[in-house]
């Protein structure tokens, strides 16, 4: 009886009954591929969304409404190559702390012959980007088409950090992520206020490799696989969500010199692939929450829920899977005690045409971001904007 029991155990928790709901806005806006939503800090409450062909659109204030408008178009570049198309292209956006006054925004995307990511600056002219204005500050060698991670975001202090894969197909083959002679891998910072480093940036004085003896200087992190997701919390942490590869997806609480395992890790198991040990001076940091593959396939890390409508949710970390479309809330104490993680919401499946192939995941989140009011956004691969609510 013990197995059957257990099984039912399984079989009731995996079709819970969801306790919040998505519903659609911004149905009349063609939103494909939406990647990340930026409101920056400049009294309009506008927001930005980048799409991952290269479109970025300033929404309208109104959810029903229809009348996007087109802040910036790079669909012309041709950022992807043809087995890139699922991850390359515009993958992050970000906005300066004083963009009121300056107009500058930042930009992540690849570009081919050399395959690479930019990372680069403009100025933006009302509800226009100025592309004449653009300054490539940083330009960082890949060697596939997965992996590069993208996601931009500023920090309290003012800089900027980009999250870098690690470049590789599988298994950290290069060995890269450990490895602070490149820039893959890692969790970078640059001081884009500054020149003093190739006349394009500079370098924070407590960066941890600031002096650029035997490593990058830029590197703020690293042991990374394939960071996506990114966000700064109203206590100065840096969530970022790392997407695991066999049997683990983390969540990681990110500080200055950190090292967060991979490759001789795989969330907070040795990585069995990798068979050398680490050094006996290295400490590898646990994730702050892990989920092994019998619970989703890849990690869409998301943002602490600040809003008003759903003050169940206040304080929870709220991220996802993206390939089983499910949706969780993730409560900590401050010492990074996980004390829950509830499933809220579960995607519908649409059964697929030819009996063989899997299910449609008909909600595929890319990210979670705060609208105008801070209420909480799910961004949907499949070319949708939901919001979250009860």
């Amino acid at each position: 009886m013990r197995p059957l029991l257990c099984l039912a155990l399984i079989s009731s928790a995996a079709f819970a009954a969801d306790t919040h709901k998505l519903t659609r806005v911004y149905e009349k806006v063609a939103t494909e591929r939406p990647v990340v939503l930026v409101i920056p800090d400049d009294g309009t409450q506008r927001q930005f969304l980048a799409l991952q062909r290269g479109k970025v659109l300033i929404l309208p204030k109104d959810e029903q409404a229809a009348d996007a408008k087109t802040f910036l178009d790079l669909t012309p570049r041709d950022m992807e190559a043809k087995d890139g198309l699922f991850e390359e292209g515009l993958n992050g956006l970000a906005f300066h702390p004083k963009f009121k006054d300056n107009g500058l925004f930042y930009l992540c995307y690849t570009q081919q012959k050399p395959k690479r990511l930019v990372i680069s600056e403009m100025k933006a002219d009302g509800d226009k980007a100025d592309e004449k204005t653009e300054r490539v500050l940083l330009e960082i060698p890949l060697i596939n088409w997965n992996h590069h991670g993208g996601n931009i975001i500023f920090g309290p202090d003012g800089f900027l950090y980009i999250g870098v894969g690690d470049t590789s197909k599988r298994n950290d083959e290069q060995r890269m992520a450990q490895l602070n002679a490149v820039l893959v891998g890692k969790i970078l910072r640059i001081d884009v206020n500054s020149r003093e480093y190739h006349n394009a940036y500079g370098i924070p004085a407590d960066n941890p490799f600031a002096s650029g003896v035997n490593a990058q200087p830029q590197v703020y992190a690293y042991g990374i696989r394939n960071p996506w997701g990114m966000h700064f919390d109203a206590k100065g942490r840096l969530w970022v969500a790392d997407v695991g590869q066999d049997i683990y997806e983390e969540i990681n609480w990110v500080t200055n010199g950190g090292n967060y395992g991979w490759s001789f890790r795989e969330g907070p198991q040795q990585f069995p692939l990798r068979t050398d040990a680490p050094p006996a001076d290295v400490k590898l940091i646990d994730p702050v929450h892990a989920y092994t593959h019998a619970d989703g396939l890849s990690v869409t890390g998301g943002i602490v829920y600040t809003g008003k409508a759903l003050p169940g949710l206040q304080g929870a970390y709220i991220y996802g899977d993206f390939v089983l479309g499910k949706i969780w809330a993730l409560k900590t104490d401050d010492s990074g005690k996980v004390t829950s993680n509830d499933l809220i919401y579960t995607s519908p499946q649409a059964p697929a045409a030819d009996p063989k192939k899997k299910p449609a995941i008909l909600v595929k989140p890319t990210a979670f971001c705060a609208n105008a009011d801070g209420e909480l956004l799910v961004l949907d691969w499949n070319g949708a904007i939901h919001k979250l609510g009860k």
